[in-house]
C-alpha cells in the first residue's frame, strides 16, 4: 500500500499514512469522546471527553505504529529491505521488497509484531495502577490504552492470513512441509473463512441494532476476506511466473526518442500508431528517462507541439531489470512501484521493454491452454 501522506522516517525507514488514516483516527476519536468515555466516565466536561478521545486515538496509532516497527526492525536484521511502514484505516503495514526466504524469518518477523502490543498492553496496565484517581482521564487513557492494545495482540495472533496469527502458521507448515505454496493456501483458506465469519457477525449486529458497530466488524471482515484472496492470487501469480526469464515476455523492438522531441511527433508518430504506452528517452547513447502515455495525459493537449519530452519525461533513476532477470520478480517490481513498464537493460543498453499488459495477458493464455507460463514448445 502506498502512502498519500509522508511523515519523515525513523530507523531508515519511511512512514507515511494512507488517507483513510484520516477517516479512521476521526472516527475513533468521535465513538471515544461521544460513546465510550461518556458512558463509563459520566461527569467530565466536553472539552475533557474531546481532548481524551483524540488523544487515545493518536497513542493508538503510535501503538500501531510500533507494532509495525517491530516487524520491520526484525526484517532489516534479517537482511531484508523494508520500503515504508504506511498507517491506514486498519491498521498499519510495512512493506517490504522481498519476502523471508526462510519459514524461521518469517514466524521471527511475524511474531514479534503481537508481542510488541502485548508489551505495551503491559506497560500502560501498570501505568494505570499507579494512578490513585480511577475516574480521572489519565486513568481512563491508560485504561483504554491496555485494553485496545492486548486487544490488537490477540486479534493479530488469529491463525487466519493475512493476520500476524495467519504469517506464523505459514511458517510453521511451511517449515515442517517445506512446501510454501500450501502453506499459504491453508493459511489464506483460514483468513477467508475468518473474514466472512465477521461479516456475518457483523450483519447480525446490524439487525440486532447495532449499526455503526456492527458496519464496522462487517467491514473488517471483508476487508480481511478480501486481502486473504488477494494473497492466494500473488502467490499463484509468483510461483507461476518463477522460474521464466524477463527475456521470454519482453518486447525487443529498441523504439527510442530525444529529449528534445515534442510531445506531439510521440503521440501521433508512436503512441496513437499503436506501436507502445511508454517510450524509453535516451541522450547520447545514454538512457534518461521514459515517456509513457501518464505523462502525456498529464500535458495540456494545446500545448503538446510546444513541449518537449524532456519537460514531462519521467527522470533518472530508473526501475530496471535485465533479461536474465525471474519474471516473478520484475513483477513484483512493477506491482510495488505502481509502472506499467520498465525498461530491460543488458551492460547498460536497451534492449527491451517489459510491460504489465504482456505479463497478464500471457498468464492468462497459458492457464486457458493448461500451459505452464514460458513452457517451450517441445
Amino acid at each position: 500500500m502506498r502512502a498519500s501522506f509522508r511523515l519523515g522516517r525513523l530507523f531508515g525507514i519511511e512512514i507515511g499514512i494512507h488517507y483513510t488514516w484520516i477517516l479512521a483516527f476521526a472516527l475513533i476519536s468521535w465513538s471515544l469522546a461521544q460513546r465510550l468515555f461518556p458512558q463509563v466516565y459520566p461527569g467530565w466536561s466536553t472539552g475533557t471527553y474531546w481532548i481524551t478521545g483524540i488523544l487515545a486515538a493518536l497513542l493508538l496509532f503510535v501503538s500501531v505504529l510500533l507494532h509495525e516497527m517491530a516487524h520491520s526492525l526484525v526484517a532489516k536484521a534479517r537482511g531484508l529491505p523494508v520500503g515504508s511502514i504506511t498507517l491506514f484505516i486498519f491498521g498499519g503495514v510495512s512493506n517490504l521488497e522481498e519476502e523471508a526466504k526462510k519459514p524461521s524469518i518469517e514466524f521471527a518477523m511475524s511474531i514479534v509484531g503481537p508481542l510488541t502490543s502485548l508489551v505495551l498492553a503491559v506497560i500502560f496496565w501498570g501505568l494505570k495502577q499507579l494512578i490513585e484517581m480511577p475516574a480521572s482521564p489519565a486513568a481512563a487513557l491508560l485504561s483504554y490504552l491496555w485494553t485496545i492494545n492486548a486487544l490488537l495482540a490477540a486479534f493479530n495472533l488469529i491463525p487466519g492470513f493475512p493476520l500476524d496469527g495467519g504469517r506464523v502458521l505459514r511458517a510453521i507448515i511451511w517449515g515442517t512441509t517445506g512446501n510454501f505454496v500450501r502453506a499459504t493456501n491453508i493459511a489464506a483458506m483460514i483468513g477467508r473463512f475468518f473474514g466472512w465469519t465477521l461479516i456475518a457477525l457483523g450483519l447480525f449486529l446490524v439487525w440486532q441494532g447495532d449499526f455503526l458497530g456492527g458496519l464496522w466488524i462487517a467491514f473488517i471482515g471483508w476487508f480481511l476476506s478480501t486481502a486473504a484472496d488477494a494473497s492466494r492470487r500473488d502467490m499463484t501469480l509468483r510461483e507461476g511466473l518463477r522460474g521464466v526469464p524477463v527475456s521470454a515476455l519482453m518486447d525487443t523492438s529498441t523504439e527510442t526518442v530525444t529529449p528534445q522531441a515534442s510531445v506531439e511527433e510521440v503521440v501521433y508518430n508512436i503512441f496513437l500508431q499503436g506501436r507502445r504506452h511508454a517510450v524509453p528517452v535516451y541522450q547520447d547513447d545514454r538512457l534518461v528517462g521514459i515517456i509513457t502515455l501518464t505523462d502525456v495525459k498529464e500535458s495540456p493537449r494545446h500545448k503538446w507541439n510546444q513541449t518537449t519530452v524532456a519537460e514531462i519525461m519521467t527522470r533518472q533513476p530508473l526501475y530496471t531489470v535485465a533479461p536474465e532477470d525471474d519474471l516473478s520478480s520484475a513483477m513484483k517490481l512493477i506491482a510495488q512501484h505502481d509502472i506499467n513498464q520498465v525498461p530491460v537493460l543488458h551492460q547498460g543498453r536497451l534492449v527491451g521493454l517489459l510491460k504489465r499488459a504482456d505479463i497478464i495477458r500471457h498468464l492468462q493464455l497459458s492457464q486457458e491452454l493448461g500451459m505452464r507460463p514460458g513452457q517451450d514448445r517441445r
